[in-house]
């Protein structure tokens, strides 16, 4: 059987590609931060039925990575790789972030989280990239 080596001399990660992952992962957080915040404080004072909860925070996380894309990607170019790896990081910080919160360090975090987040930051930073102009 013969082997393939694989080669990632051809994937440059630059200052600017840096910043953007950095830039859209960290807006992502903010965002979901706050969007929990509000719909926690519609919760407690409306009365939410409990099945509907867990759709409004897997909207959240859609939209927060969505616009993180738009709003953090600068450099209109690597939309794919740039979004996939935020995608990844943002999974993994507010999942971290809300343990932190709820007072526990006890959580889950799961294959399904991670490739989500890797397909929806992969999705949204070529949305990103492809709508606007170049802010550079």
């Amino acid at each position: 059987m013969k082997t393939h080596k694989i080669s990632l001399d051809k994937i440059k990660i630059d200052k600017n590609t840096l910043c953007d992952i950095l830039r859209m992962t960290l807006i992502s957080v903010l965002i979901t931060l706050v969007a929990v915040l509000i719909f926690g404080i519609i919760v407690k004072l409306a009365d939410v039925p409990s099945g509907i909860i867990m759709p409004i925070n897997q909207v959240i996380k859609v939209l927060s990575i969505l616009l993180g894309a738009v709003i953090g990607i600068k450099c209109k170019e690597k939309g794919v790789l740039k979004g996939a790896v935020a995608g990844l990081l943002y999974t993994v910080i507010s999942v971290f972030v809300f343990l932190i919160l709820n007072k526990t360090l006890t959580g889950s975090f799961g294959a399904v989280d991670a490739v989500s987040g890797i397909i929806l930051g992969a999705v949204s930073g070529i949305i990103a990239v492809n709508t606007g102009k170049n802010r550079i």
